[in-house]
């Protein structure tokens, strides 16, 4: 039988308003490990800023001016590189950012984004905060920032994994 390995995405807003907000940062991690992100320039139609939320984030809208990657850019990059599924902890917030992306864009995904929790069993639901808090300690790396993030869930679902001892069929997925 074969293991799923899945690949992980993460992304920081403007803020969490569900109307407005709009994505800033990516982040992906592969099935391997390997980690890809990009800052994103907001579109010209993307206005909504919270000073609150950059104040988590750390990212100023002046850098993502200055340094992010044309929304058009992000998403070619993704369909490129993104698995046909991959996997998110926030899929409400994450899904809104994603289309919100897109459709800017508009071309459509080549992936499915999936809640991380298709791929749990009731007792890895159960230890996934607590390991969450362990691998961010273990890690020792800032919060809030989409690579990170992705990484974070990554090690967290390959030590649920690896506790676990049972194989995950790929078939349950496609």
């Amino acid at each position: 039988m074969t293991t799923i390995r899945p690949a992980f995405i993460d992304f920081e807003a403007s803020s969490l308003d569900l109307i407005a907000s709009y994505p800033i940062e990516v982040g992906i991690c592969m099935p391997d490990g390997s980690l890809h992100s990009w800052l994103i320039c907001p579109h010209v139609l993307w206005q909504d800023w919270s000073e609150s939320a950059e104040q988590i984030h750390g990212i100023s809208r002046q850098t993502l001016e200055r340094d992010g990657a044309a929304v058009s850019e992000v998403a070619r990059a993704l369909n490129e590189l993104v698995p046909e599924q991959v996997f998110c902890d926030a899929w409400t917030f994450d899904s809104f950012w994603l289309h919100r992306l897109f459709k800017a864009t508009r071309i459509r995904p080549a992936f499915q984004l999936e809640s991380i929790s298709a791929l749990l069993d009731s007792r890895q639901v159960r230890q996934w905060s607590a390991t969450r808090q362990q691998v961010i300690s273990e890690l020792g790396l800032p919060v809030h920032r989409a690579a990170n993030d992705a990484l974070i869930l990554h090690k967290t679902w390959q030590r649920l994994a690896v506790e676990d001892h049972t194989a995950v069929p790929t078939t349950k997925f496609l």
